[in-house]
């Protein structure tokens, strides 16, 4: 079993990523693998729904999304991290997602997600609701801890600090562990996820 941790953040080694280890030591401590992905520090462009993807297999702009989506591919489950920038998530992990939903969204459907942010103060709770949007879509099991998931800091050694914040990292990764042992005890016994039938689209202007 393996899940792939996305780092939104700048910074390679910052608060985002001291967030993500804490999930990703508990994941490995229960004999998950685990991979922290780095999105990097030059700025991500949105999607323009040009749908080139969907002859190509992949994003035509940059190979930070294609990357991703190879390493989709194998991964068991997924851990959204970014930092809060003014009250949501940055601007290159928006970007990231937007493009990687559209472009690799089939190797999502299913894999469980969890998510996390860092904050030196404020604008946590909006950048999680527009995180949980993603794995929804795809009906991805969302795993949590005993409250949202969040660190505050304004750097990785605040973050430390942040003892209930942490906590809840490693509640997520033996959680997250918990589902995925769950998930794949299923599969050994004939239970796999639903067949569900393509949704209706319905437009509100005729």
């Amino acid at each position: 079993m393996k899940v792939l941790l996305i780092n939104g953040s700048p910074h390679e080694k910052g608060c985002t990523y001291t967030a993500l280890s804490a999930i990703a030591g508990e994941l490995n401590t229960a004999g998950v693998e685990t991979e922290i992905f780095w999105l990097g520090a030059k700025p991500l462009g949105g999607c323009v729904a040009c749908y080139a993807c969907r002859k190509t297999g992949g994003c035509v702009f940059d190979e930070v999304v294609n990357q991703a989506i190879e390493k989709a591919k194998t991964a068991d489950g997924f851990v959204f991290g970014s930092p809060v920038h003014y009250a949501g998530a940055s601007g290159n992990m928006t970007g990231f997602m937007d493009r990687l939903c559209i472009a690799g969204g089939q190797h999502l459907y299913y894999k469980p997600a969890a998510i996390c942010c860092s904050a030196r103060r404020g604008g946590t709770t909006a950048t999680l609701d527009q995180l949980v949007k993603y794995p929804q879509y795809f009906q991805m099991p969302l795993i949590s801890g005993n409250y949202w998931a969040m660190v505050h800091g304004s750097n990785p050694a605040e973050v430390l600090r942040d003892e209930e914040g942490m906590e809840v990292m490693r509640q997520i990764g033996r959680n997250m562990a918990w589902v995925l042992q769950c998930i794949e005890l299923g599969k050994a016994n004939g239970i796999d996820h639903p067949n569900n039938p393509p949704k209706p689209v319905t437009n509100f202007i005729r």
